[in-house]
């Protein structure tokens, strides 16, 4: 990659954010031939999970049935995602 940084579209319905991330970190986080955006959906889907994960398994108290089932539908999709359950790729499991 010859630039030094790469910007990323999300949108979501009507709206837009961009993040602008060093191409460098990209490549090194990287597989062979695996596209940047792919790279950075990969990291969105692992920090979604372990903030989920976190404030389920990790919170003091009731966290409630609505948040329970966001954290395990977030768990199901990480899985079809990366193949494997969250305990699995990070060696955390409960």
């Amino acid at each position: 990659m010859s630039q030094e940084t790469v910007t990323v579209t999300l949108e979501a319905g009507d709206a837009q954010d961009e993040i602008t991330v060093a191409a460098g970190i990209l490549d090194l986080l990287s597989e062979e031939g695996e596209d940047p955006l792919e790279v950075v959906g990969d990291l969105a889907m692992l920090g979604l999970a372990q903030q989920a994960h976190g404030i389920v398994h990790h919170s003091h108290g009731d966290v409630g049935e609505e948040i329970e089932k966001a954290e395990a539908l977030t768990m199901e999709l990480f899985e079809e995602r990366f193949g494997q359950s969250f305990g699995e790729m990070t060696g955390h499991s409960h």
